[in-house]
């Protein structure tokens, strides 16, 4: 099975910029749909962009979409979320995820493999 450990988190001033990684061990990586997910202090953990294994359909939360990016390679194992324009409203502790199904999915509980997780911070 697949571990994940992202990095890449931070303190940004709205408006600025930060790009997380993903990186994945394992050689089943490219099995996996990936997903980002973030969680906010008494908020559920919400989606915010998904990817399929082959690296084409990308799909984003309406609250980012034309912010963020989500992209991975295949070479180093790794998805990148970058993100750009933050908001305070985008704080939250970011979460990388794998998901072996057919249909990339938009929901936490689908998801079979999680990293630990990365604080991003925007101040305002």
């Amino acid at each position: 099975q697949v571990q994940l450990v992202e990095s890449g988190g931070g303190l940004v001033q709205a408006g600025g910029s930060l790009r997380l990684s993903c990186a994945a061990s394992g050689r089943t990586f490219s099995t996996y749909n990936m997903g980002w997910f973030r969680q906010a202090p008494g908020r559920e953990r919400e989606f915010v962009a998904g990817i399929t294994r082959t690296g084409g359909s990308p799909y984003y939360a309406e609250s980012v979409k034309g912010r963020f990016t989500i992209s991975r390679d295949a070479a180093k194992n790794t998805v990148y979320l970058q993100m750009n324009t933050l908001r305070p409203e985008d704080t939250a502790v970011y979460y990388c995820a794998a998901e072996a199904g057919v249909i990339l999915t938009t929901r936490p509980s689908r998801y079979d493999v999680w990293g630990q997780g990365t604080q991003v911070t925007v101040s305002s």
